[in-house]
């Protein structure tokens, strides 16, 4: 009997210095190595998180920034625990690619919109658009939608009613002027803009390559929804650091910073 008492005594003590254990890691968070370690994509978003970073140091928040020059792999690399949150999509690309790989991610909160812009090198109206001009436009499913959209809005082409961003090439009903559209990957699209007609392009990829949405567009989006998003591991959506992240981020201070530094071209969307 007292054998039995003794063995449940010690395992009492085992499970109360485990749970102890347990506290503390759960404690340290996204905080275990001493920082958050942020993937955003170059241009804007990365200088919106210098401002951030400054910011979040005189709160002694330390933040290291991971730089990516695609739509993909600050999603993976987030998922995978290389990254503890990512700052640079819209919430229709997150979606979509979150339920595609399984990835296990959450969004936590908004961001900045950068309205989609079409430009070119070689008309300055859209009126100027020949028959069967090319037309470059995101490869990717929810970025191709979004220029469809555009395309639509500014009266190029007309989609099948009701699919939204999920539109493809294939939807198009209309194109009256037999355009040729031509699906690239979204950070190459600057650099081929003069191979082609017109291009729509995000305007992260677009300013980070010297073009001014709001000054080099020939056409822009209107009223849009596109808002970009915080996005983390499910498991991490109430840790403290992340509450303290987005606090720094959505303040009066990055708020005036975005407005003086892209006018117009990046807008706060929180």
């Amino acid at each position: 009997m007292k054998k039995l008492l003794l063995t449940a005594i010690l395992a009492s003590i085992v499970a109360l210095l485990a749970a102890c254990g347990g506290s503390d890691e759960a404690e340290e968070g996204l905080l275990e190595d001493g920082k958050l370690k942020v993937g955003v994509t170059a241009g804007p978003h990365e200088e919106i998180l210098e401002k951030v970073s400054e910011l979040a140091e005189e709160e002694g928040l330390e933040i290291e920034i991971v730089s990516f020059s695609d739509y993909v792999m600050p999603n993976v690399s987030l998922s995978e625990g290389e990254l503890d949150l990512n700052s640079f999509q819209t919430e229709p690309f997150f979606d979509h690619m979150n339920e595609e790989r399984d990835l296990g991610l959450i969004k936590v909160a908004d961001t900045v919109t950068f309205p989609m812009g079409i430009y070119s090198e070689k008309i300055t109206d859209l009126s100027e658009l020949e028959d069967g001009a090319q037309i470059a436009l995101p490869g990717d499913p929810t970025n191709s939608g979004r220029a469809l959209l555009l395309f639509e809005q500014a009266g190029l082409i007309k989609l099948e009613e009701g699919l939204g961003v999920n539109a493809t090439v294939n939807d198009i009903v209309e194109n009256p002027n037999n355009y040729e559209f031509i699906e690239l990957d979204s950070a190459q699209i600057p650099r081929q803009l003069g191979e082609v007609d017109i291009a729509a392009i995000n305007s992260n990829f677009a300013m980070d390559s010297g073009l001014s949405p709001k000054d080099d567009s020939i056409f822009i989006e209107q009223d849009s929804t596109f808002v970009n998003l915080i996005a983390v591991r499910e498991e991490n959506k109430d840790d403290e650091a992340l509450k303290q992240f987005i606090e720094i981020y959505q303040s009066d201070e990055v708020k005036t910073f975005v407005e003086e530094s892209f006018s117009g071209s990046v807008v706060p969307g929180w």
